[in-house]
């Protein structure tokens, strides 16, 4: 008697599929990798420190406070809050952005619905039949005649989630979900940094531009002055020709001011959700804005806890890896279960008489041989994963470096102001010396003429100087995050 053939131990591959339809069947557990939130650097400060000590006028930072969640109200002025206001209330940008959350919302809930409960339908239908017994083995003397079959019934299938494919999908739209709200999150800071910004630029544009036809006015005195004293002999036409040189050039500078002032204020009104020729309000003036003193920084290490533009590209990361799990559960089995009952009668007033059709059944699928789409289907999502991965990586580094170069900014702002500021002092003393020297007679309405013009361009760069403090102050602001975390529930147009 021969003995039995043994039977063949389990491969490799036997292997790799019967542990993942274990652990479903006994445990219900999701294939695919399960997503965690990377940790946050540890970083003790945003860039390396300067070698020179900060100025004077230099504002301070302080390390570990927090930022405000309106935090353009640190610059104090009722007009510039009102327009951030106006703009977070108006902007097409942020309608857009919020309908997009909910575009999200809404999608994950029809997927939660079409994937996790079970579809439930009302069937009704008539049809016309005809059944020749003789096709099932009963011989008839006579055909029956055709007859009309009225159908209703109630139609239960449902997927059995068995190895997680649905709840990685329902993850990874709840992912989406997440992104557009960092998005929205993200569209409210910048429009209330890109409105201050565009409000300082303004204000900057408009009084460089009044001080620039204050000086070329001064210049042009200046040179009818010359001009007398050349043709009494008193100076060379050189004298002259240069004089008239340094006009032109200051009047030319004054249509490229004035377009980039037009340019900045319909930015502004766009931002306002108005169309350039409806923002009628004057520009602000940068003396009333107040400059923080005090900047808060908050912590190195929460920054991508904080920043929307990181958030969001974490949830694109999450979602990546949901999609994974979904890709994954694609390869293995998936069991249906159906139900009908109803009722079936040849005469539509009968229908109510009773159930007389009912079914159950379980649907089994597994895929076999699809050309090696599956398999490459999950390579693809595992190459964005790593895409993904490597993109949240980018942002991070992105962050930071945007936050050392406003820091940065910040501190030798304080050092420009200075300069300038001490510049404009001189000048303004050496003008008021020469009003003095003018009014005694000791020099002529030249040199007079000459230290005002004087004056009048350290003033310029002293305007400069100030409305960079003030656009890089918004700009580092934004750059921390915004302070959105520690708005009110609610507060937030």
């Amino acid at each position: 008697m021969s003995r039995p053939t043994p039977l063949p131990l389990p491969s490799a591959a036997a292997h790799r599929l019967a542990a993942p339809v274990l652990c479903a069947l006994l445990a219900g557990c999701a294939v695919g990798p399960d997503f965690e939130r990377p940790a946050p650097p540890q970083v003790d400060a945003y860039a390396s420190p300067r070698a020179s000590a900060p100025s004077a006028d230099a504002q301070r930072l302080q390390a570990g406070a927090d930022i405000p969640a309106q935090w353009w109200r640190l610059f104090r002025s009722e007009a510039l809050d009102q327009l951030v206001r106006q703009a977070l209330q108006a902007s097409p940008t942020l309608e857009q952005a919020r309908a997009r959350l909910r575009q999200a919302g809404e999608d994950l809930n029809a997927e939660t619905g079409g994937r996790m409960l079970p579809q439930v339908d009302g069937n009704l239908s008539v049809t016309r039949q005809k059944v020749d017994p003789s096709a099932f083995g009963v011989p008839v003397a006579e055909q029956p005649a055709p007859f009309t079959l009225y159908n209703a019934s109630i139609d239960v299938s449902y997927t059995l989630d068995v190895f997680g494919g649905n709840r990685r999908a329902l993850e990874g739209l709840g992912a989406q979900v997440d992104y557009q709200a960092h998005e929205l999150q993200a569209a409210r800071m910048s429009l209330a940094a890109n409105v201050v910004t565009a409000a300082i630029r303004q204000a900057d544009l408009d009084e460089r531009l009044a001080d620039t036809r204050e000086l070329l006015a001064a210049q042009v005195r200046q040179q009818d002055i010359m001009r007398q004293r050349q043709q009494a002999g008193g100076i060379s036409e050189a004298d002259l020709r240069n004089q008239e040189l340094l006009v032109a050039q200051t009047r030319a500078t004054l249509p490229p001011l004035e377009y980039q002032l037009a340019q900045a204020t319909h930015q502004l009104a766009a931002y306002l959700g108005l169309a350039p020729a409806d923002l009628r309000s004057a520009p602000l003036r940068l003396a009333d804005l107040t400059l923080p003193a005090d900047v808060p920084t908050g912590v190195p290490s929460a920054l991508t806890r904080q920043r929307p533009d990181i958030l969001a590209a974490e949830a694109l990361w999450h979602q990546a890896s949901a999609n994974v799990g979904v890709a994954v559960a694609n390869q293995y089995p998936q069991f249906t279960l159906t139900a009908s009952f109803g009722s079936q009668r040849t005469r539509v007033g009968d229908l109510s008489n009773g159930l007389n059709v009912w079914s159950l059944g379980l649907g089994l699928v597994q895929p076999l041989f699809h050309g090696g789409e599956l398999r490459a289907r999950t390579r693809s999502a595992e190459a964005a994963y790593d895409a993904a991965a490597a993109g949240y990586r980018q942002t991070v580094l992105e962050g930071f470096r945007q936050v050392a170069d406003a820091l940065r900014a910040v501190q030798t702002d304080g050092d420009a102001y200075q300069a300038s500021d001490e510049a404009w002092r001189r000048a303004d003393q050496a003008e008021r010396i020469a009003q003095g020297r003018y009014q005694a007679g000791g020099i002529s309405h030249l040199s007079l003429l000459d230290s005002q013009r004087q004056l009048l361009q350290t003033r310029i760069a002293r305007t400069a100087a100030d409305a960079a403090r003030h656009a890089d102050t918004a700009a580092l602001l934004q750059a921390l995050g915004g302070g959105w975390w520690n708005e009110a529930p609610g507060g937030a147009p």
